[in-house]
């Protein structure tokens, strides 16, 4: 079989951070041809000693016009990817896919006004990527960032966070984002304290962000834990806020690779 025909591309690693002892980023090259929609995901893989190939789906941090790509990911104790990527260094091969995949992309949205994105972990990484491309700061007029992790360490990305309502070709729209990060097994100044379903309860959330959850404007993307995305739209769905649908039209998007 040649390249050609192959599905996937051979691209090099350019660099590897370590955040945490659980949590680190790295940046590839990326092949010309390769296109994806802010949001989507791809599919990384790393050769094995006998050969083999391992896969695993990573949405990209990065923007769609970026030249590299970008990546946030968890170390899974034992886990047979992440093993195999820790002996990897700056200029060896990684493989990634042709095609990018995932629908957590904002055309699951015709209308709404005011755009949530709320995360856990790793969970983060499309809504970077998103946040990285002009469209959804034209798109809404307010967009909320929940990015919930265990620790205050473990808020990864906190000056990309910070800088990107800076950016100079924002020309101003960068006033459209809240960021509320949310810390639940310690006390974080500036941070929010619980579960995001317990936050959304309470009333806590929305009094934050200073702006509610309703039908009618708003629109919300889930990404992280499982659980937390199956117990946050079972809370949605008791206010009316029901999953986006090809045949149905909605209020919540989530992504389901995990």
């Amino acid at each position: 079989m040649t390249v050609s025909e192959e599905k996937f591309t051979r691209q090099r690693l350019l660099e590897v951070q370590t955040l945490t002892p659980t949590l680190f980023t790295l940046r590839t090259t990326r092949a010309p041809g390769f296109r994806f929609t802010a949001g989507q995901f791809a599919r990384l893989g790393v050769r094995k000693p006998s050969g083999s190939i391992v896969w695993r789906a990573y949405s990209m941090v990065s923007a769609p016009h970026d030249e590299f790509l970008d990546f946030f990911s968890i170390v899974v104790p034992d886990g047979e990817f992440t093993s195999e990527l820790s002996r990897l260094e700056p200029g060896d091969e990684l493989l990634i896919d042709k095609q990018a995949f995932g629908f957590l992309t904002l055309d699951r949205f015709p209308d709404g006004r005011d755009l949530w994105l709320l995360a856990t972990g790793t969970g983060l990484a499309p809504f970077l990527s998103i946040l990285q491309d002009f469209e959804v700061w034209q798109r809404f007029e307010r967009i909320v960032l929940v990015y919930s992790a265990r620790t205050g360490s473990e808020l990864a990305y906190q000056q990309l966070i910070r800088e990107l309502p800076e950016r100079e070709y924002l020309e101003g729209l960068g006033s459209k984002l809240t960021y509320l990060p949310v810390v639940t097994r310690e006390r974080v100044t500036g941070a929010l304290s619980g579960r995001i379903t317990t936050l959304i309860e309470s009333g806590e959330l929305e009094r934050a962000a200073d702006l509610k959850l309703t039908p009618e404007h708003s629109r919300i993307m889930l990404c992280g834990n499982p659980q937390m995305i199956e117990d946050t739209r079972a809370l949605l769905k008791t206010r009316d806020l029901n999953l986006a649908l090809t045949r149905r039209p909605g209020q919540v998007a989530v992504e389901n690779y995990w």
